[in-house]
């Protein structure tokens, strides 16, 4: 099959030389018989662009001028480009030999299909499932989004029980294979995200649009993770704890969200308090930061949800855990995907 032109893998990059330096080299080498390889470049200051120019003088580079972050880089540099397919790539993974091929086919086989992931492996320890996707990205009836093979922090082993292709709730945006038109037809992602939970969104937005997600583990990639903020940010805790709020209000139906989101604020609260016991001051603020930025912008964002809201295709929602993650994780011990009770997800 002849996928040339038809596919552009899009690596957005921001002060990632030492990423490019160690991955660029194997990307090019196992993607460049099916995919264009291109670099946009989110105004980096750590010499990139200089080494990209030197060494790699034939692949496409993008400069968008300005730290736009993963959302607003993104929706810019797929602007410019013109691709039946998109391959948003993180700098900091490592692809495999024939990580194009099978997604691509399938997505080719299944129209209504808009966005796929490989299997995210840990590039660390490499028999592990890894977080930013594992394999295939779910959601609970309360917002909270885990995977199959990573549950909160715990990693499973990959001993294949998660090799079955399947319609998940997101695709990760670690390594996101996308339509080009579904993706500007759900108006690409919420650049008031800047970064974290972003994909998760997008996907909700493209069920909302008819469209399906899936995981298609016979592609596999190893992902470093924390490459742009590590783990223990605080940043992070205020990214990710604003997204999901955000998140929430802009796609709940109007008989959940109030409900939803009024529990999930509570339960905030708690894990703010925890932070605050273990001594995590800063994440602690970073929670009632991010509490204060979705109070403020409450108004501001009903005209967008009323938008999403008016324009639904479809109610039903592949993906979704009917029951509580936390409890499931915190209070029954489920720490592993095959613990869940299978019988409550909607598939």
């Amino acid at each position: 099959m002849e996928l040339k032109k038809r596919v552009a893998v899009v690596i957005l990059n921001w002060n990632g030389k030492k990423f490019l330096e160690k991955f660029l080299p194997s990307i090019l080498s196992y993607s460049i018989e099916f995919a264009d390889v291109i670099i946009a470049d989110n105004d980096s200051t750590d010499d990139s662009t200089d080494f990209l120019k030197t060494s790699y003088p034939n692949v496409e580079v993008i400069i968008l001028g300005k730290n736009y972050g993963f959302t607003g880089g993104y929706n810019r540099a797929l602007k410019q480009l013109d691709y039946e397919y998109f391959i948003l790539l993180n700098s900091d993974v490592e692809v495999t030999p024939n990580w194009i091929q099978p997604i691509i086919t399938f997505m080719d086989q299944h129209p209504d299909v808009a966005a796929c992931q490989p299997k995210i492996l840990s590039f660390s320890d490499r028999h592990l499932l890894e977080h930013a996707g594992g394999s295939g990205g779910y959601i609970d009836y309360l917002g909270y989004p885990f995977c199959r093979g990573r549950i909160y922090t715990t990693l499973e082993e990959d001993k294949h029980q998660y090799d079955s292709i399947e319609q998940i709730f997101w695709s990760t945006g670690a390594c996101m294979f996308i339509r080009s038109i579904d993706f500007f037809a759900a108006d690409g992602f919420d650049e008031e995200f800047f970064a974290h939970m972003e994909e998760i969104d997008l996907c909700w937005r493209l069920q909302h649009m008819g469209k399906k997600i899936y995981v298609i583990p016979d592609s596999f990639v190893y992902h470093v993770g924390g490459g742009t903020l590590p783990k223990s940010s605080s940043r992070k805790t205020y990214y990710n704890f604003r997204n999901n709020l955000m998140m929430l209000h802009k796609n709940l139906p109007a008989n959940k969200m109030f409900f939803i989101i009024f529990f999930r604020l509570f339960l905030d609260g708690i894990a703010g308090i925890k932070f605050l016991i273990d001594g995590d001051y800063k994440d602690t603020f970073a929670v009632f930061k991010a509490h204060m930025y979705f109070y403020y912008t409450f108004l501001r964002r009903q005209k967008i949800r009323s938008k999403i809201q008016s324009s639904i295709q479809n109610k039903t929602l592949k993906g979704v855990y009917n029951n509580s993650i936390v409890a499931d994780y915190y209070i029954f011990n489920r720490k592993y995907f095959n613990m869940l009770n299978q019988k409550e997800f909607i598939k």
